[in-house]
């Protein structure tokens, strides 16, 4: 019995990073199937609520990718405004923010003891000039694989809405032996995803809302752009919240005097990130999504380093789904209790 454990065990440490390269290899699938997954989820319970008023299958998930296309059109506006304060800026800002900019290079190149030529400029010495025509591939690249993995994205919900794709039926087939076991853990799953997107999404809102009125309130520069990007990041768990602190307060030393308003402005945000997502987001969410922090950053780095940019979108809630998983068997619940440090 122990020498079947022993080889189980092996073979268990052979499969997983092959599971993890295929993951990573074939992103441009899989990306826009978990995604999908969570969006499906988070509104599978408005697909059975306009079924049970007899609304036709068609016409309900016509009637959900329409609130999704709202939405997606609601952000873009947002969006529009965003670049329209950066375009619309007074020219006398960028002036001060390019010579602020270069003292704060200057006095961290004096740190590190980085010397540059006499006549040398900064974006000559940091920026290879003959490479900027070839970076345009690589950004056309970038736009065009972010329409298809939308595109997939949608054509993934519709399937999963439709009934087409039936998680729940997966987890009786490949993990659960028992019919009642599948439908405990999707409804649980279900249940605890659904809570935590609603919940990052509110908690992320009213980080961005208080971003914005902190910028309105200190007259510092592009209010509704700073309130976007807080809103956004903030889906990265607890490295959002850090980055946008960083950037916003670096952005604010242009505008804001160092002696003692910027200070003050640094701190309202740093207080608004610790009440929303280090005091109320634990409040809202409960123990269910009790994470330790080891745990959230070795999940941030390595589905980072798998999918990019959506591997740290997604890493909390794919943590979430494995706990929950692997509480329903006795021979896992360890590994379970140790991601949640209890």
């Amino acid at each position: 019995m122990n020498e079947r454990s022993t080889a189980n065990f092996l073979l268990l440490i052979m499969v997983i990073p092959l599971v993890f390269y295929i993951l990573h290899i074939l992103s441009f699938i899989f990306i826009p199937l978990f995604f999908s997954m969570f969006i499906a989820l988070l509104f599978l319970p408005l697909m059975r609520w306009l079924q049970r008023k007899k609304l036709p299958t068609t016409l309900s998930i016509l009637t959900i990718v329409a609130l999704i296309t709202t939405i997606i059109y609601a952000g873009s506006l947002l969006i529009k405004i965003s670049f329209n304060e950066i375009m619309s800026a007074d020219s006398d800002f960028f002036e001060v923010a390019k010579h602020k900019l270069l003292a704060l290079v200057s006095s961290v190149e004096e740190f590190l003891g980085i010397e540059r030529l006499a006549n040398e400029s900064f974006i000559s010495h940091y920026v290879d000039s003959a490479n900027l025509v070839g970076n345009i591939a690589p950004t056309l690249e970038v736009v065009s694989g972010t329409i298809t993995t939308t595109l997939m994205t949608v054509f993934f919900v519709v399937l999963f809405l439709a009934g087409s794709i039936n998680f729940q039926d997966v987890m009786h087939t490949v993990l659960f032996k028992q019919k009642y076991s599948s439908v405990k853990t999707f409804r649980k799953i279900e249940k605890d995803i659904i809570k935590f997107i609603w919940v990052k999404f509110v908690i992320s809102f009213f980080t961005g809302v208080g971003f914005t009125l902190a910028c309105l309130a200190f007259d510092v520069s592009f209010p509704v752009f700073w309130g976007m990007f807080a809103f956004l990041i903030n889906f990265v768990q607890m490295v959002g919240s850090i980055v946008s602190v960083i950037l916003l307060s670096l952005f604010a030393m242009v505008e804001l005097d160092p002696t003692g308003t910027l200070l003050f402005f640094i701190l309202i945000i740093i207080g608004v990130q610790v009440l929303m997502g280090s005091i109320l987001e634990p409040i809202f969410l409960g123990k269910t999504f009790s994470i330790n922090v080891i745990t959230v950053l070795v999940m941030l780095m390595l589905w980072g380093f798998i999918w990019g940019v959506p591997g740290l979108v997604m890493a909390i809630p794919i943590t979430v789904f494995v706990k929950i998983v692997l509480e329903q068997f006795p021979g896992t619940q360890v590994i379970a209790q140790l991601l949640s440090g209890e």
